[in-house]
């Protein structure tokens, strides 16, 4: 063995440490520039006040009901008549063949609840299996589907954002149970010659268990080819009819007030 020379290696590390040491100097003098705690202290605007619920899943006092399980009124068909679905008692479930329905109501950033139940008698494998979904913004889909000991693609399962993310669980219920969405969306931003200047974003809570942690979001939903972005404004939150006797019950959303994002996100410079 060649003894180690660590006249070198001092060299080394020397070499390695002095281009640092201009920043990092800068960042201490930026440091003592600010030495009053005070002016790193916001106070405006202040985050309103919402009432915490007493059962999960029940709405807070700012959401606004999307169906509470006795009227589609809030729903229609893609042509803009009337919903079709099947009312039950105090849910709703697809009419296979009646199509999809959306909010008449359009959204922008969003807290979305929806509750859905697949069929308790399971007909059907893999996609065919109590298939349907929920689109943001009528165009990019979370996909619902029986999953309980059902294999599929994994970028198409329950939890996933279809065909661009695979779930990082499969936190699935027996079919026949009701389960549990909750879902924060950022809708894209788009420049003035239409392109998109800053993507969609999703974070996906399925039955209590992260599945999709603030992931960005590629463009439309498509079942062939690549997503892609389309411009766009607020828009309808949609859910598909894909042929299989899903039920839905307690959605609800809240609107994400863009007035009480900071800039650069909680900092801001000192005035």
């Amino acid at each position: 063995m060649h003894p180690v020379r660590f006249t070198n290696m001092k060299k080394f590390l020397i070499l390695i440490v002095i281009p640092f040491l201009p920043a990092a100097n800068a960042c201490a003098q930026n440091s003592d520039e600010i030495n009053d705690p005070e002016k790193t202290e916001i106070w405006e605007p202040q985050p309103p006040v919402v009432e915490p619920v007493e059962v999960h899943g029940e709405p807070p006092e700012d959401a606004i009901i999307l169906f509470d399980g006795t009227s589609l009124d809030g729903w229609e068909a893609m042509d803009g008549s009337d919903a079709g679905w099947m009312l039950g008692d105090g849910y709703m479930t697809v009419e296979p063949g009646s199509g999809d329905i959306k909010t008449r109501q359009h959204f922008s950033d969003v807290q979305l609840h929806v509750e859905f139940r697949a069929p308790e008698e399971i007909d059907g494998e893999g996609q065919g299996r109590g298939n349907s979904g929920i689109f943001l913004q009528n165009r990019y889909e979370v996909q619902v589907l029986d999953n309980w000991e059902n294999p599929t693609y994994s970028n198409g399962m329950n939890g996933s954002i279809y065909k661009q993310h695979i779930p990082l669980a499969n936190p699935a219920k027996r079919p026949g149970e009701w389960q549990t969405y909750q879902i924060f969306f950022k809708s894209p931003v788009f420049g003035d010659d239409g392109e998109v200047e800053k993507p969609a974003r999703v974070t996906v809570m399925l039955n209590g268990v992260l599945v999709q942690n603030n992931v960005e979001i590629f463009g439309n939903t498509v079942y062939i080819g690549a997503p892609f972005y389309e411009e766009h404004g607020p828009a309808g939150i949609r859910l598909q009819d894909h042929g299989d006797y899903v039920s839905y019950r307690n959605i609800w959303v809240r609107e994400l007030d863009e007035e009480i994002r900071f800039k650069d996100g909680i900092w801001r410079d000192p005035q």
